[in-house]
């Protein structure tokens, strides 16, 4: 692994040290006990298995298409001769507003809803749902990613600082946390907060269909997709898919046949 996979992994591990430590000691919503060994092993193998897959097939895609756009001068940024601190900011903000608009298509695109509602059959709301991704959506979300990077023509370091920051609120927007009304209210007039991004969890479809953002709130302002909050209280919402609640879609083998089969 290089440094910069190094450089990941460690802000990851850290950030995902600290957001279970914050759940264990006051978790926002109550979990049921008997469910969770089988929900973390679901969960982290979907990660381990994501994370041996693309080590041998899109590893390191977006860095690598940064560094080969710089190379041979493709891209806006190369093209148009931007500052590069300047350059990596815009860099950031447009990678952002990107995967906003892939997270919304997963739930408006039939096919790729399939492989997406793995992320949303989750029965419980916590950081080990961040990484509750079918293998495949990863794959091709690294593909989706690497083509705005040439378009851009983004420098491998803002690359690096994005994937660091999306992975990271990824496991702080999952976590089952909570802040007082009004410091939440502060914080998502720039940030997605845990708060937030719960109403997307929740089985209610308007509210499922709702508040995509990664990063930046932003997005679900500017492009109306953003709800305050639930119908019901957050607090006791039910979480997932109505239609796969059973004990086969919870497991690890379910969730990897769940876009294949129908609810």
């Amino acid at each position: 692994m290089d440094q910069n996979g190094l450089l990941r992994l460690g802000i990851f591990a850290t950030i995902l040290a600290v957001m279970a430590l914050w759940e264990a000691v006051a978790p926002y919503r109550p979990r049921e006990a008997v469910r969770r060994p089988v929900r973390w092993l679901t969960n982290f193998g979907l990660l381990l298995i994501s994370a041996a897959l693309t080590r041998f097939t899109v590893g390191a895609a977006m860095i690598a298409t940064a560094i080969w756009a710089g190379q041979n001068g493709l891209g806006v940024f190369n093209l148009v001769g931007v500052p590069p601190f300047l350059a990596g900011l815009i860099a950031i903000v447009v990678l952002d507003c990107a995967v906003y608009w892939q997270h919304r298509l997963t739930h408006i695109v039939p096919l790729f809803w399939r492989f997406h509602r793995v992320h949303h059959c989750d029965v419980e709301f916590d950081v080990s749902t961040a990484v509750r991704f079918h293998p495949v959506e990863i794959i091709a979300s690294a593909g989706y990613k690497s083509f705005f990077v040439l378009l851009i023509g983004a420098d491998p370091w803002a690359v690096v600082v994005y994937e660091s920051m999306l992975s990271g609120f990824a496991l702080f927007n999952h976590g089952n946390v909570h802040f007082p009304a009004p410091f939440d209210r502060l914080l998502r007039t720039l940030i997605v907060t845990p708060d937030m991004h719960r109403v997307h969890h929740s089985s209610e479809i308007t509210e499922t269909n709702s508040n995509y953002g990664n990063i930046l709130s932003v997005w679900d302002r500017l492009f109306v997709s953003y709800i305050d909050h639930t119908k019901t209280n957050d607090h006791d919402m039910q979480i997932g898919l109505d239609e796969f609640r059973d004990t086969k879609s919870q497991s690890l083998l379910g969730v990897l046949w769940l876009p294949f089969r129908q609810p």
